[in-house]
């Protein structure tokens, strides 16, 4: 049995190497129009947005990028680039138009300055797929199960992988984090968020194949698709680390400060007091989480302030963690910092920085006049990249500050003593959109990741616990003062994506682009020299 399922694979494979003109005509054709190609590859892009948290159509992850792969057949590579750049485009315009709130609205920026630098990335996210359509029509294989379900798919994860990090990253809009309440969510632990990325890949190349593929290959394609599945659904009772503790009672203070308000010397009174009035009421929960930068002010200039909190909760048994903005010593540096009061004081200095809104790597004057002037102060400086777990409530915190959770390989370090997670933010600075829910999906893959339970405290939603299987165990009504009262287990051990982190997915991917590399120029190889059956890789419309 097993020799005759090898002899199958290999056999399916052995497609990209010989002509099956018996099987060429069954491959769907794609328009003749180029402007209904284009209109394609925009449509497609844009409704991948919807598979993505709020309206979590995660189907659309696997047959959007389907149709891309569908549409670069047979394209020349400046056609490929082309499609690639509007398909990508659309995905980040209909996927981030929320920048433009925070920019202008909040900024404030003038209009055409914010339109300006939300298009500038869109272009910027374009052309990574641009990138991709090149490489994809140019060097790989153009038909068949080699180009489909291993080269193609590779090519695709190593761009989002890069994106993710290059030049500080922007890992927003991941494939992976669509599928949160899904059974591939169970490979998390194991393979993190771009695993889950290369099955979605390698099944939008599968369902291509079985539109465009032979017999064999559809056959292939057809197990690709359903066996992640089947995994996945068996993996989600497995359980990666252990409890090492008894519960802990956790509060979530959310005060709703619109942003517009948030640091106007004339709120700044009323905000204190809210937030002493909402975290009296959780005072004797063991653990009480505030928001990112709640106080409006440097920590240095409220210490009374934060003395007296500090006493009330020790007196009736709780820790307080809360985000601040705190200055150095000098008055010369300023740090977006998570504080902790317990049984001694803690910080942690938020290490991934926004460029542009919270340092901007430009000279002095242009950083003047692009500085969001709702910020009160200069550039922040940037934490360490070893900074320990915060105590608090005898838990040891693994804390992220608001988009650092997008950098789930930034925590890998810390999970070896970490029990639990904690992410403060303030996604006020996008109003009413989808932002806070993206954001909130990307926290729950983190507790995925981790196997652990994820404490979320937004200024004004979405604040929650998280537990270690991705479920949302309780969630504050967002947009008004809120306090609630949950609990968290501390647990030990680590997953496999923790030990490896993104490295073992990354190395995979780039061995199968550079197999797909190969088998295309070993083909023109052969075609040059002669050699029978060896053109089949240089006709698209063969499998």
């Amino acid at each position: 049995m097993t020799q005759r399922w090898v002899a199958a694979v290999t056999g399916a494979l052995r497609d990209d190497r010989v002509s099956v003109a018996d099987e060429s005509h069954r491959e769907l054709a794609r328009p003749a129009s180029a402007r209904i190609r284009v209109a394609l590859a925009l449509g497609a892009g844009a409704l991948l947005a919807a598979s993505f948290a709020p309206l979590d159509c995660w189907p659309l992850a696997i047959l959007c990028p389907a149709v891309l792969m569908w549409l670069w057949q047979g394209a020349t590579p400046r056609e490929a680039a082309w499609l690639g750049f509007w398909f990508n485009s659309a995905t980040f315009a209909a996927g981030t138009y929320w920048l433009y709130i925070s920019i202008h609205f909040f900024g404030p920026a003038p209009i055409w300055l914010a339109v300006s630098l939300m298009l500038a990335l869109v272009v910027i996210m374009g052309l990574y797929h641009a990138a991709l359509g090149f490489v994809v029509a140019r060097w790989l294989p153009a038909g068949g199960a080699i180009r489909w379900l291993v080269a193609a798919p590779a090519a695709w994860l190593l761009i989002e992988w890069w994106r993710g990090w290059f030049l500080s990253g922007f890992a927003w809009l991941s494939l992976g984090y669509s599928q949160t309440d899904t059974w591939l969510a169970s490979f998390a632990p194991i393979v993190g968020v771009y695993g889950i990325s290369a099955v979605l890949l390698a099944s939008a190349g599968a369902v291509t194949a079985l539109a465009c593929g032979t017999r064999r290959t559809r056959v292939i394609a057809a197990v690709v698709v359903a066996v992640p599945w089947v995994a996945g659904a068996a993996l989600g009772s497995v359980e990666w680390t252990h409890p090492s503790g008894p519960p802990v009672s956790v509060a979530v203070v959310q005060g709703a400060i619109p942003q517009d308000q948030k640091w106007l010397d004339s709120n700044r009174e009323t905000t204190l007091r809210l937030y002493h009035d909402l975290t009296a009421k959780a005072l004797g929960t063991q653990l009480i989480v505030w928001p990112e930068s709640a106080p409006p002010d440097l920590a240095n200039e409220l210490v009374p302030y934060i003395g007296n909190l500090y006493r009330e909760a020790r007196t009736h048994g709780s820790a307080l963690v809360f985000g601040v903005v705190r200055a150095s010593d000098d008055g010369q540096q300023y740090f977006n910092s998570v504080l902790a009061l317990d049984n001694k004081v803690s910080w942690y200095d938020k290490n991934h920085l926004v460029p542009f809104a919270e340092f901007f790597p430009v000279p002095h004057w242009v950083r003047s006049w692009l500085r969001l002037m709702s910020l009160p102060y200069s550039d922040f400086t940037r934490g360490g990249d070893d900074q320990p777990p915060l105590p608090a409530a005898g838990l040891k915190l693994a804390t992220t500050v608001c988009y650092e959770d997008a950098y789930g390989s930034s925590l890998l370090g810390v999970l070896r003593e970490a029990d639990a997670l904690v992410n403060v933010t303030n996604d006020a600075w996008f109003g009413h959109s989808t932002a806070r829910y993206q954001h909130f999906q990307i926290a729950r893959m983190r507790a995925l990741e981790a196997d652990r339970f994820l404490i979320r405290a937004a200024n004004d939603g979405v604040s929650g616990v998280i537990g270690p299987h991705g479920a949302v165990v309780a969630r504050a009504p967002e947009f008004r003062p809120y306090v609630f009262v949950s609990a968290v287990t501390p647990r030990s051990g680590l997953p496999p994506y923790a030990h490896v982190g993104n490295w073992l997915v990354v190395t995979l991917a780039a061995a199968a682009l550079a197999y797909g590399l190969w088998v295309r120029n070993d083909s023109d190889r052969r075609a040059r020299a002669g050699t029978p059956g060896a053109g089949a890789k240089t006709t698209p419309a063969t499998d």
